[in-house]
């Protein structure tokens, strides 16, 4: 049992005869496991506290804070009684408002009494000065006496008790400070004096949390009723869902699914319902796996010539719905039920395959967030996604990437041109690729458990040579095989060689999907489909039918189709040049009312380039 006792209270016992002063940070609002008898407990810091002094014959708490004063711990009658015989407390509703002039005398009357074994805890201490490094005159005086407290006190032993009977001798009557951050308090305070120590509290570990989840295991339903190899299970799997959440959290956690009516084996939607706020998992419906099924040849009609990137994609999707993600893993929980990194060359479809995922498993293209990296090629920018530094203006906004999962958790997230994002961003990755998660400069943490992340780049398409200059590294007529293998090899470089990161390639592991260049036969297809919107678009303004001749037909596929580097893309660019800008000349200098249909006979370029149409 001893060894679920906190680090920070395990310090505090063990430095109580040579230090006079704590100064607790971090975690201080959590919960806390405390042995009592030959069970443990969860309780608050102050209560954890008391239990550590009570072991060492300690009798009572003075407990200090900005808004109430002094109040005696814990609150019962003796207790209360002799607290204000000893430092003449005139008590108001249980505490009495005091000045920092009193408390710094407080202060000293505490660590001198000899009584009783006592300590004084200054709760919200972050909170005692607006700005620690720019005291006025009576904060500073204040702090100084703090500081001369701290230097001037001696270990005691308590008149009350023969020195036979004191456990472990002679020991301080401590003064604690409660914190946010340790630079809520002057630097200078705990840098300049011996008898302070500064201790750190850190979130629990995997033991603590799963000690902790043994507690608060009976309120979900059949847990109790469990045999202890199903009590364990459950434990290890709570302990692993709740990486980096405090033990409060744990709780509510628990406590949302006793509301619900969760039993121990909804484990997993239990932490979900904490971290994104729903319980309705879309990965889990039934037609998630229909989609699937049907949704090669539906992919295939938006995103042409690509097969094997689309049959890649969808395998890691299916392993994503049947939660297999990461599963050679030990714990893998936390991280996104998705990654792809779609590379090849400009204009193939990587943007409309990511469109098509988020059509196929939210029902709505549009539900997919967008980052365009190119506008993250400074480091500064990095606030925009994460928010800025406590401190800093806009801090409290937060940032445009965390705010927005907050808001859609169950979403495709694209981050367009990854390559082009400086490789300080880039580190971000890190943590959203493995723990699924990122705290932005407010201090609140979005998840990323439940999102697809989608990376898109143009890499390996083009590289340096060995005088600095690019050359084309494949080409339209090489084989598949020989622009996957020269892609990829050309991703691993960049990021071993180049940016000096191989751990976010090896966070992507697998799931880099390499797109083909169009073919000529793929680039007839795609124009067919232009053409076919523009006669759509004709015939919803103008009412107009929209014919052509074989031969404008062959015009368009020449003219259109007679450079694929661009891909689609180019393709889309040549009908706008080529053929949308003459036919809209061409239509604007006719009467429409008695037409029903304009025929498209050839279509021609002059030697700039300007190409005209023939109709009839």
């Amino acid at each position: 049992m001893e060894k679920f006792t906190p680090r920070w209270a395990q310090d505090i016992e063990r430095l109580l005869p040579i230090r006079s002063q704590f100064v607790l940070s971090g975690n201080i609002r959590d919960n806390f496991l405390l042995p009592m008898g030959n069970k443990l407990t969860l309780v608050p810091l102050l209560r954890c506290l008391w239990g550590v002094l009570q072991r060492q014959d300690y009798r009572l708490l003075l407990v200090y804070d900005p808004i109430d004063g002094v109040r005696p711990y814990p609150n019962e009658p003796a207790v209360v009684e002799q607290a204000t015989k000893l430092f003449n407390l005139k008590l108001q509703d249980g505490a009495m408002p005091v000045s920092l002039e009193t408390l710094s005398g407080l202060m000293r009357k505490v660590a001198e009494t000899r009584e009783v074994r006592c300590a004084l805890v200054l709760d919200f201490a972050s909170r005692l000065v607006r700005n620690a490094e720019h005291l006025d005159a009576g904060q500073h005086q204040f702090f100084v006496a703090a500081e001369k407290c701290a230097a001037s006190a001696n270990p005691i032993l308590p008149v009350d008790l023969p020195p036979e009977l004191a456990v472990g001798g002679a020991r301080y009557n401590p003064i604690v400070w409660l914190l946010n951050r340790p630079q809520d308090l002057p630097s200078w305070f705990t840098l300049d004096s011996a008898r302070i120590a500064t201790l750190s509290i850190a979130n629990p570990d995997f033991e603590t949390r799963k000690a902790a989840a043994d507690i608060l295991g009976r309120l979900f339903g059949g847990y109790a009723e469990c045999d202890a190899a199903a009590q364990a299970k459950f434990c290890t799997r709570f302990a692993e869902l709740s990486e980096g959440l405090w033990l409060t959290a744990l709780a509510d956690i628990a406590q949302l699914a006793k509301r619900q009516g969760l039993a121990h084996t909804a484990i997993e939607e239990a932490v979900q319902c904490f971290k994104v706020g729903i319980v309705d998992n879309p990965w889990k419906k039934g037609y998630m796996r229909e989609r699937i099924a049907g949704a090669q040849t539906a992919i295939e009609a938006r995103v042409k010539g690509q097969p094997q990137a689309i049959t890649k994609t969808l395998d890691i999707l299916t392993r994503s719905v049947m939660g297999l993600t990461g599963a050679q893993a030990r714990s893998s929980g936390n991280r996104p039920r998705g990654v792809l990194f779609f590379a090849g060359p400009t204009g193939v479809g990587k943007t409309e395959l990511a469109k098509s995922l988020t059509q196929l498993i939210f029902g709505d293209e549009r539900a997919y967030l967008r980052f365009d990296m190119s506008e993250f090629a400074e480091e500064h920018a990095s606030a925009r996604l994460l928010g800025a530094p406590p401190g800093y203006v806009g801090y409290d906004a937060g940032g445009e990437l965390t705010n927005a999962v907050r808001e859609k958790p169950f979403s495709v997230i694209l981050f367009d041109e990854i390559e082009k994002a400086h490789p300080r961003i880039l580190d971000k990755f890190l943590q959203i690729l493995e723990d699924g998660r990122l705290t932005d400069g407010r201090g609140d943490t979005a998840y990323f458990s439940e999102a697809v992340i989608v990376f898109t780049s143009n890499l390996g398409i083009y590289v340096e040579n060995e005088t600095g200059q690019r050359v084309q590294n494949v080409q339209p007529s090489d084989p598949y095989e020989v622009v996957e293998a020269r892609v990829r090899g050309a991703i691993q470089d960049y990021f071993k060689f180049k940016l000096s990161r191989p751990e976010i390639l090896n966070r992507i592991g697998d799931n880099i999907v390499v797109f083909n260049f169009i073919s000529a036969q793929i680039a007839a297809q795609i124009l067919k489909g232009m053409l076919q919107n523009v006669i759509n678009r004709v015939k919803e303004e103008h009412k107009l039918t929209l014919n052509f001749t074989p031969e404008a037909a062959q015009d368009l596929l020449k003219l259109c189709t007679r450079d694929l580097a661009n891909g689609g893309r180019g393709i889309g660019n040549q009908v706008e040049s080529s053929f949308i800008n003459p036919l809209g000349r061409a239509l604007f200098g006719m009467d429409l009312s008695q037409r029903s249909s304009v025929t498209v006979k050839r279509v021609l370029e002059n030697s700039h380039r300007i190409a005209t149409l023939e109709l009839e």
